[in-house]
């Protein structure tokens, strides 16, 4: 394949049009044209197609502008990781994580692996599951940590590490704290929720659609689940929670259980990596061993 072609094509998908792919590369917009249409013959697919003063990617465009973007991330990756070795010799870790784990397993297992290799500097980076996924594959981060059950990404492999209790919560004083409740009851509750791509709301509203129940109405909706807690706690609505993120609120008594009828929630912990990539053994292998 010609990657030359490739990436003009690239910054036209990006830029949705020809001629301005043109203006930024500082070449003729004939020239652009030129080579994506050679970029076609070769493929033998159309990538795009005249839509007004723009363009469009077809189906099959769409696939490779994806592709190509994920190809020209790790091209910069490792000319930063060179250059990174080149002038310091110290090698960069960057690690995308679901709020839990960033929060609460991560800074530990950091400081440990810091503690075993001092010279390598380490990034942490706290998205929700959808964008740690995202990450990975465009070689922003070379390790994901990620609580979620399904919807794996084929070309990412998913280790396992643990499984976690995931607990529904109320203000202490509520009228439902500390009692076993059904899930329709529960989801009259005005709940706090996560934004979308969170992967506990997915699972909160699987749960509903699984036990025919209607969703809950929104009470909040926050990006953070440390900023959904305190809002339990200041005394408005329900919410789902890790049990490692709300214990010491439940200690301190200023939230409280909720149990729900023929529900118990754990959810899996996996380390995420790119599938058929070679990682330093220290990488890997050191993590393991801190979290186990």
């Amino acid at each position: 394949m010609n990657l030359h072609a490739l990436r003009l094509f690239t910054k036209v998908a990006e830029l949705q049009s020809v001629s301005k792919a043109a203006q930024t590369l500082m070449i003729s917009q004939p020239a652009v044209t030129i080579q994506i249409r050679n970029l076609e013959k070769e493929l033998g697919l159309t990538l795009v197609e005249s839509k007004g003063r723009g363009i469009t990617l077809t189906s099959n465009g769409e696939f490779l502008f994806k592709q190509a973007q994920r190809l020209f991330d790790l091209e910069l990756d490792i000319e930063n990781k060179v250059e990174q070795l080149k002038f310091t010799g110290i090698e960069e870790l960057h690690i995308a994580a679901t709020h839990v784990p960033a929060h609460f397993l991560l800074p530990n297992w950091m400081a440990k692996y810091k503690q075993a290799y001092p010279t390598t500097n380490i990034h942490l980076k706290t998205e929700n599951s959808k964008q740690v996924i995202e990450q990975l594959l465009h070689y922003k981060a070379d390790l994901g940590f990620i609580v979620k059950e399904d919807g794996h990404h084929p070309d990412i492999d998913y280790t396992f590490l643990m499984n976690l209790d995931y607990w529904f919560i109320v203000p202490f004083e509520h009228r439902i704290a500390g009692q076993e409740v059904s899930l329709s009851t529960l989801m009259n509750e005005p709940f706090i929720l996560r934004e979308d791509g969170s992967s506990t709301k997915e699972l909160l509203i699987s749960l509903c659609k699984i036990h025919k129940t209607p969703p809950p109405k929104v009470g909040l909706q926050f990006n953070g689940i440390n900023e959904s807690i305190h809002a339990i706690a200041a005394g408005y609505g329900a919410m789902l929670a890790p049990s490692i993120a709300v214990s010491d609120f439940i200690h301190r008594k200023q939230v409280a259980r909720v149990f729900v009828k023929n529900i118990d929630i754990q959810r899996p912990i996996y380390l995420c990596t790119r599938k058929n990539e070679q990682h330093t053994p220290s990488i890997l292998t050191t993590f393991m061993k801190f979290i186990e």
